[in-house]
Order: C-alpha cells, then structure tokens, then sequence
C-alpha cells in the first residue's frame, strides 16, 4: 500500500477509527523501543462450533486496522488467526450428528475428538478446515496457527518455562478474581491426563523449574502424576494461554468483545510478568437483537453470516462491521436492506472524495485504493417494493422495469445490481411477503387517492422522479396533511401493504406512470 508524508497526515485527519487504532499501536511500538520486522496482529478462534458473524467481524475489522496501520508507517505485518484446538471438549452441541458418540470425549482435546461428519481427521481439524474455508472465501490474508502445533512442535516451550517460573506470580494475579471453591483447584497449568488423554482442571501438588514438570493427583489412581510443562503435555487455563500466546508469538495488537475486558486485563497483567509488552487492542461492543437483548449463538437470537449473506452482499457486511465498533448494535433482518443501501451510498460518493474525506470513507477500508467502480441506478429499498408492487416471481421481470427506468440496463453491464435484485426476491419472499397487510383507505384518503391520480395523470410516462415526486407532495400539502409522513405512510399501507417504503417518486418512476395508477385504483375498488 503506498504511501507517502502527506497521505499519511491526511489519512490521519479523517478521525476514522481504524487510523486511531493505528495510531495507538505505533505509539506503543514507539515506547518499547523495539524496530520489528513484521508487526503482529492476531484473532482468536474457539473451534468448538463453526465459524459465525463474529468471526467474521473481528478479522474484518483486525484487517482495517492493519491496512490502516500499513499505511501510515510503511511496515511488513501479518494477521495470525489462532485456533485453541487443544481446548478440551466441554459439551456435545446440539446441532452435530453422532451425538451419542461425541459424548464419550467430553474433556478430550478437540483434535483428537472423532470427526461427527467423518470428513476429518477429528472434530478440530473439521472446524479448523471450515474456518480456513470461511477465510479464504472473503479473501483475508492470514497465517493459521492450530494450538496444538504450537504446544506439539515446542514453539511455546520457552514462554511455558517463562510461566513456570513465575507460576507463583501468575496465580496472585489470578486467585483474587475466582470463587472461594474455585481457589481451591486452580492452576494456570492443565495437564493432559497421560492415562485418558483428557485435558485436567486439578490444583498442581509440585513443581519443578530445572526438569521442567508439574506434578498432580490423579484423583482416581490416587497417584502423583509428574508431566512437562512443554512438548503439547500440558496446556494453559483460558487467560494464561491468551498471555502465553501475546508473549510466544511476539502480537502487537488484538482487539476483543467488551465482555472479555476482565480478562485482557489479566492477560495483560500475566504478559507484563513475563516481561513483556501487552498488546494494542479495541474493546468492541456485542450486538443486540431487535429487542435490545444481548445475541446468543445458543438461544439463536440474532442472525448468521450466512442469513445476512443470503439477503445482502459480503461489502454490506464489511460496512455493518466498520460502523461504531464502539457502540452496541442492533443485528436483526431488517438491519440488511438499510445497510446495502448505505453500502451503495458510500461507493456512489467515493469518487468525487478528496484528502482526508477519503480516508474517513467506509469504502477505503472495505476496499482500499481499489473500490469497483461500478454505479447502480437504484436503491436496494426500491428494488425491495418494486418487487412488493409487481409480484416479481424471478429476475427477467424485474429487469423489465429497470431498463425501462435506467434505458439500456442489463445484467451484463450491472453485475452488482444484479446481485441486489437476487437479494430483493429472496428478502421479499421471506421477510416481506407473510407480514404483507393492506389497510383500506378511509374516505378522505380515497379522496386524496383520486386527487393523486389526476395530478400523475397529467405527468408524462418517461418523466423524471423528481416530477412525480414533486405531485405526491403538492397532493399532501393540497389535502392539509399536517405531517407529510402520515401522506406518505398512508400510501405505503394502502398501495404496497407495508409500514415503510420508497422514495414515492422514484418508485413510479421505476415501477411505470400506468402501474402506479393501477394501484391506486385497485386500493379504491377495495374499499
């Protein structure tokens, strides 16, 4: 990513966050006197379920960062996305197959829990494949690290023998924030069982720093059990393994959910005792569901990557994410066409962008210097009554519209749009179709109703949409209506069958000038 002095003082003034978060991290470079080759970034991944919207959100917003961060400062950096594969398998998921099965291995590191579909070499390697998969497929650039090749292969050995010794340390930091009975069986160490290969949660009995071993009951042979710290035979509890990972692999920065605030300050307070620096990172807000309640994978309040990517495309996702990661956000279905829109908005403004306007653009940080620069004559919500208004069962039909409004447009040449109005038919046919509900016009709206029609009547078919637009206001104004809203309401509830809707003139103008009257009689043949 080039840059130069002056790019560099712009990208600053444009307040966006990924260059705040870039600005935090160089200075923390700056006060450790440390001059890196390659700066580390790294996300976290628990492969006990399947990559979802948060996975997805954390890398997007880690890669902002990063370009950001490349371009200001000019360094090499990589993206580490790290799977805790070792982590013991705690409880069979619902939705998995071979339920009885898995159940046998509760406790048992993920990579060596079978395989429930069969495709893999164990339940881990399955979910790891998925996310690589996941990854790959919105083109992230990142180096994999499976935790059991760290622990296996003696990468971590060092920073293991590091909180061995400062094991006393390190459980100070910790006790104070665990329950009395928790206290009790604590150790930031968990080895595996050498007789059941299950991963241990057992208070420590010994240590020893020059062999480098722990030593524990076995709680059913009644035997001291001596294992390595090293070597993949032992792991460590959730928040020393975060500090452990942040020490061994050299990370530079890491962002995380506000609910793990406590835990990035313990993290952090056990990497300064192995006499390093903790991370930068961005404390992020979860999202919320349409009530305001928190989203849970498991009471399935929110929606997928995969519902979103049914009804708007991957650069929608990428805005959603880029949007006040410092705020809670709502996340439910109707959040998708209204964000499309945005998307489309952004992309439409971007070229005329100069200085520092551009770097405070979403549209640099989903695409960098390189957005399409494909124009797309109608909003997503238009498409969306469009398809309301005409029953649209398929694309041809709505593309007779388009390119009658937009003269010569076809699929070929908007292959975006064409995206957008697969989307439409799809978000209608669930979302819009079952709540669609017609209210009948009372009498003085059948007049207004009738007032409409003359005045369109008078327009010509191939008009503009400001003139239409300008007709539907004239009729509201003409009939008193003391808050325009409720005029245009009225339509939407009348004419489409919807509490919300178009740009009204915009709408006839796509849709068709006798289309449009046809509605509006059918609405009074109603009543």
């Amino acid at each position: 990513m080039s840059s130069t002095p002056e790019i560099r003082e712009l990208a600053m003034q444009s307040n966006a966050w990924p260059f705040q978060e870039a600005e935090k991290l160089i200075k923390r470079l700056e006060r450790s006197g440390k001059d890196k080759d390659v700066i580390v970034f790294e996300t976290g991944y628990g492969p006990s379920g399947l990559p979802h919207i948060g996975t997805f959100g954390e890398v997007a917003r880690t890669t902002m960062v990063r370009n950001a961060f490349e371009l200001l400062t000019g360094k090499k950096t990589k993206i580490i996305c790290f799977s805790d594969d070792m982590d013991g398998l705690r409880k069979v998921p619902d939705n998995l197959p071979n339920q009885e099965m898995l159940g046998k291995y509760i406790g048992i590191p993920l990579t060596k829990v079978p395989d429930p579909f069969g495709t893999h070499e164990s339940f881990a390697h399955h979910n790891n494949a998925r996310l690589i998969n996941f990854l790959d497929g919105f083109g992230f650039d990142y180096e994999f690290i499976s935790a059991t090749d760290a622990y296996k292969s003696g990468d971590m050995d060092d920073t293991l023998l590091k909180m061995l010794n400062a094991y006393e340390k390190i459980m100070n930091v910790i006790l104070p924030t665990l329950g009395e009975e928790r206290r009790k069986t604590y150790s930031p160490f968990l080895p595996i069982c050498p007789r059941t290969g299950i991963v241990l949660q057992v208070p420590m009995v010994d240590r020893n720093l020059e062999k480098g071993t722990v030593s524990y009951i076995d709680e059913e042979t009644n035997e001291t059990v001596e294992v390595p710290v090293t070597g993949g035979h032992c792991k460590m509890q959730w928040k020393a393994d975060w500090a452990m990972r942040w020490s061994g692999l050299g990370v530079d920065y890491e962002m995380a959910g506000k609910d793990l605030s406590e835990s990035v300050k313990l993290s952090s307070a056990i990497t300064r005792i192995l006499g390093d620096t903790p991370p930068e990172g961005l404390s992020y807000e979860l999202f919320l569901d349409e009530k305001g309640s928190k989203i849970s994978k498991s009471k399935g309040n929110g929606i997928s990557m995969e519902e979103w990517l049914q009804y708007g495309t991957q650069e929608s996702l990428s805005l959603y994410m880029y949007q006040s990661p410092r705020k809670a956000k709502k996340l439910y279905f109707d959040v998708i066409p209204k964000t499309v829109d945005e998307y489309l908005n952004h992309l439409s403004k971007y070229p005329a962008l100069e200085g520092k306007q551009k770097y405070a653009s979403p549209i640099w940080h989903i695409h960098g210097d390189n957005p399409p620069e494909e124009k797309v004559p109608v909003t997503f919500a238009l498409l969306l009554n469009l398809v309301s208004a005409s029953n649209a069962e398929n694309k041809e039909t709505l593309w007779g519209f388009i390119s009658n409004y937009s003269k010569g447009a076809i699929p070929e040449e908007y292959p975006l749009l064409d995206q957008l109005v697969g989307y439409a038919l799809v978000y209608y046919e669930n979302f819009v179709k079952p709540n669609k509900k017609y209210r009948t016009a009372t009498p003085f709206e059948i007049e207004a109703l009738e007032l409409l029609k003359a005045e369109i009547e008078k327009i010509p078919e191939d008009a503009e949409a400001n003139e239409f637009q300008t007709a539907v206001f004239s009729v509201g104004k003409e009939k008193k209506y003391e808050n325009l809203r409720e005029w245009f309401g009225a339509l939407y509830e009348i004419l489409l069958g919807q509490k919300e809707g178009p740009r009204m003139g915009s709408f006839i103008a796509l849709y068709g000038k006798q289309k449009f009257l046809d509605l509006i009689n059918q609405s009074i043949i109603r009543v």
